[in-house]
């Protein structure tokens, strides 16, 4: 499942530059997947939800993959002073699942490095 980040925030920025797909975000900064910006919680990969937030960080769960690939562990959760940063139940995948977004979102990074 992808992780997010609750309303206990405390805005450190300490998880930001952990996360090896860009996938967390600033409170009410746009996001980006595929070259497309996005400014609310629209979802392109279907998951939609709430998870945009314009007062605490958030994290965008399709680019969430909890670190599969990278790291052990979500690496968002291991840096946060506050345990703000927790398993979504609105968002479960499988490890299998979380490494096809992995490559998904590594075809995408290398796509972009070539043009």
């Amino acid at each position: 499942m992808a992780i997010y980040i609750t309303s206990d925030c405390i805005n450190c920025g300490a998880c930001e530059p952990e996360c090896p797909n860009t996938a967390i975000y600033e409170a009410g900064a746009t996001w980006e997947l595929a070259g497309t910006t996005y400014a609310d919680s629209t979802s392109p990969g279907g998951f939609g939800g709430e998870f945009f937030s314009p007062e605490f960080y958030y994290i965008v769960p399709d680019k969430c993959t909890e670190c599969k690939g990278f790291h052990d562990e979500p690496q968002c959760a291991a840096v946060c002073p506050v345990d703000c940063c927790l398993p979504d139940p609105n968002n479960v995948e499988t490890e299998e699942q979380l490494l096809k977004k992995k490559d998904y979102l590594d075809g995408i990074d290398t796509i972009r490095l070539r043009n």
